[in-house]
């Protein structure tokens, strides 16, 4: 269990800060981007839940929530092979499967589109969208760090199915779909 007693410590004032295995890392890291971007997308997702009336989907997105926590532990402790001393947070294939089969319960429901949908129709749908969009960049940043560095393939997985749920989940709030707005190609030519 995570305990903070102190806010501040001063630790980061050169510029560094600490990975769950004691190593320091500049803040521009990619491995601190990776995770710190998961942070960033997780309160946009909770932006999005105060806007959202349906209490099962809030359910899933606060547990999606917590496990944006657990994908921020993932990265913030690289895989390099060593004993910590405790067993490190992953993201787990469970976790994966559990946002595929919420994509499939959710998207059955909802009438293909025919077009690109632009970000809007309701608030908690606008929210949605922004999430999804940070999740891209979280996971791009977690691409481009597995090319340097171990990242577990299950992290990866979850953030990329994470985008495919809140566009989803973004169409399901706009009235299952009926407020999407959509492109309209050269619409303002």
């Amino acid at each position: 269990m995570v305990k903070l007693n102190k806010i501040y410590t001063r630790t980061g004032d050169d510029g560094t800060t600490g990975l769950g295995n004691g190593e320091r890392r500049k803040k521009f890291d990619l491995r601190v981007e990776a995770y710190g971007t998961v942070d960033e997308a997780n309160a946009c997702i909770g932006l999005a839940v105060l806007q959202i009336e349906d209490a099962t989907l809030r359910g899933e997105l606060v547990t999606i929530q917590n496990d944006m926590f657990d994908l921020g532990a993932d990265l913030a402790t690289p895989d390099e092979g060593k004993d910590l001393g405790y067993e490190p947070l992953r993201i787990t294939q469970g976790q994966v499967d559990r946002i595929e089969k919420l994509i499939d319960r959710y998207n059955g429901d909802l009438a293909p589109l025919n077009s690109f949908i632009l970000p809007g129709g309701s608030p908690a749908a606008a929210y949605l969208h922004l999430a999804r969009t940070v999740v891209r960049r979280a996971e791009r940043s977690m691409v481009e760090l597995a090319q340097a560095e171990k990242v577990s393939p299950q992290a990866i997985r979850y953030a990329n199915r994470l985008s495919d749920f809140l566009f989803v989940a973004s169409r399901v709030v706009n009235d299952g779909g009926k407020n999407d707005v959509l492109w309209v190609p050269g619409k303002s030519r």
